[in-house]
């Protein structure tokens, strides 16, 4: 990320109430750290100025009074964390109501970041859609359970503060995931009446639709399986034997039903992620009396991320149908 492409300040939310290591800060232009300003007792995030960056506003405490304007991405952090921050991508033109997440997958490894998300993120924000592109702890960098679905919660949860900044409808939230991410979009969009043992527990901004994009949907049988090379295990801590409660609830096909329609989108061809695990998602979701369908799309695992393919149009126009009002 240039320094060009940040915004002037961060905003700061909430630290993770259940992990948090006191003071931090996040990652400022050139992975240079910016100190951070605490956020306010109201529990609206504050902001800083970011060293090397000219600002043509005021900066102040009350974020109430400062603005998102212009495209972005504006770099805004939902916790204290280095990899607890989103990006913002506005539309330059005419805005459709809603507001589409992006989470990027990797297997939940920390060696793939948000930056295979702000392509998408891009192109949806020229189509008129706000965009928030959406980083977490992953495993080896914090994550796995339960920081990583905490912090997914938290990151979409934090569109409420933010929304009031950049006069966002939350009306429709569709959460767009690939891979793993496609696990976590639709293990979020489950937010709803879970108990206190759930991280989605106390969800704000409830999740209206999904597309998950060659996701990892049944966490068992890609335990079973080795898909990634033990990456379920090392997310979760352990087998399907050993923790099968937290498979339980972080795996969408062992916790359906869900009431959320989810837009499965996935390639024969995929050689990291079968395309049996939209398929029998899909099947079992509808059994389940669920809403989700599958659109079998042309080309490998990463068309469906890559901008210009009849793959990522085919995400691209599940994601627009589901913001529609």
């Amino acid at each position: 990320m240039t320094a060009a492409a940040m915004l002037p300040f961060a905003v700061v939310g909430c630290a993770d109430p259940v992990d948090a290591a006191g003071p931090a800060t996040p990652p400022g232009p050139s992975g240079a750290l910016v100190p951070t300003v605490p956020a306010s007792s109201a529990g609206i995030a504050a902001v800083t100025p970011v060293a090397g960056i000219a600002s043509s506003r005021s900066v102040t405490r009350d974020t109430a009074e400062v603005a998102l304007t212009g495209p972005g991405p504006h770099h805004i952090a939902y916790g204290t964390d280095d990899s607890q921050w989103g990006e913002l991508y506005l539309p330059t033109g005419p805005r459709h109501p809603g507001v589409a997440v992006i989470i990027h997958g990797g297997f939940w490894s920390a060696e793939y970041g948000a930056d295979l998300g702000a392509p998408l993120a891009h192109d949806l924000a020229s189509r008129g859609y706000p965009a928030w592109n959406l980083e977490y702890r992953r495993v080896g960098d914090g994550g796995g359970w339960p920081h990583t679905f905490r912090d997914v919660a938290a990151g979409i949860d934090h569109l409420r503060p933010v929304a009031a900044l950049a006069g966002l409808d939350l009306g429709r939230v569709v959460v767009i995931g690939h891979s793993a991410g496609g696990q976590l979009a639709v293990w979020a969009a489950g937010r709803g009446a879970v108990n206190e043992a759930d991280p989605r527990a106390g969800s704000q901004v409830p999740v209206t639709g999904v597309v998950s994009q060659a996701g990892v949907l049944d966490l068992v049988a890609a335990a079973r399986d080795d898909l990634g090379g033990g990456a379920e295990q090392d997310l979760l801590g352990g087998s399907p034997d050993a923790v099968a409660a937290r498979y339980q609830i972080a795996s969408p096909q062992q916790a359906l039903p869900n009431r959320v329609p989810v837009r499965c989108v996935h390639s024969r061809s995929d050689s990291h992620v079968p395309y049996s695990q939209s398929a029998d998602y899909v099947g079992a979701a509808t059994r389940a009396g669920g809403d989700a369908t599958l659109t079998t799309v042309p080309g490998d695992h990463f068309s469906l991320i890559t901008v210009g393919t009849p793959a990522w149009s085919a995400c691209a126009a599940q994601a627009v149908a589901l913001l529609a009002p």
